[in-house]
């Protein structure tokens, strides 16, 4: 009788368990590019108050044992070709595809680490509202692999801290991409658009009908 009635009440443990299993609380999404766009919220934007020393980087990356900072963690995980890695983080060798511009780069000191959505438009966007601890986790990111961009220094610095408004990449074929790539940073830590923006990716949207945005929420 006892082994019955210890028998049922584990079954009945089992039926439940499920329903008190918790849920992942950041989902990854994948939705078209134009339903990105009108996921943004809209708001105008301001610089008051901005300075970049607000974004502490680079830190000592994803992992600090290896003795990198953020900028060599990103090169190294991007190369095509592996660099070496010597003493103190030390990079030689390798190289890279700076997909904005469409050149092959075969030396760190060649590249900058972009920030999709630059330190300033993030700031105008929303992230002058937060912790000193969460803008160093944006300038840091390295939990999507689109947040930061190994590019020519170049077309970084072309870029500078303008939204797709004002500038795209010069190689017109990757537009799709940045664009995708551009909402989804915005997505994944709830930064807003103003009415320009909105607007000019709307009309990349237009002309990308195959394009997807995939973007999981940051912590």
């Amino acid at each position: 009788m006892l082994t019955t009635v210890l028998r049922g009440l584990a079954a009945a443990s089992l039926a439940v368990l499920p329903l008190t299993l918790p849920t992942p609380a950041h989902a990854v999404e994948t939705l078209p590019l134009s339903e990105a766009v009108s996921r943004l919220p809209v708001d105008a934007e301001s610089r008051d108050g901005y300075d970049r020393d607000a974004f502490k980087h680079w830190n000592s990356g994803d992992d600090p044992a290896d003795g990198c900072h953020t900028r060599n963690e990103v090169l190294i995980a991007e190369a095509v070709e592996p660099p070496t890695v010597g003493p103190r983080c030390r990079l030689s060798g390798g190289s890279w595809f700076s997909y904005y511009d469409q050149v092959e780069v075969t030396s760190a000191s060649g590249l900058d680490i972009d920030h999709m959505v630059p330190l300033a438009e993030s700031w105008d966007s929303g992230a002058s509202a937060w912790t000193a601890e969460r803008r160093e986790a944006y300038a840091n990111d390295q939990g999507a692999a689109t947040s930061l961009v190994a590019v020519t220094a170049r077309s970084n610095r072309s870029k500078a801290d303008q939204d797709p408004a004002e500038w795209l990449p010069p190689a017109g074929e990757v537009h799709c991409r940045y664009v995708a790539e551009w909402l989804g940073t915005k997505l994944r830590w709830n930064l807003s658009a103003d009415e320009a923006e909105v607007t000019a990716l709307h009309e990349t949207a237009a002309g990308c009908p195959d394009q997807s945005v995939t973007y999981e929420p940051a912590t």
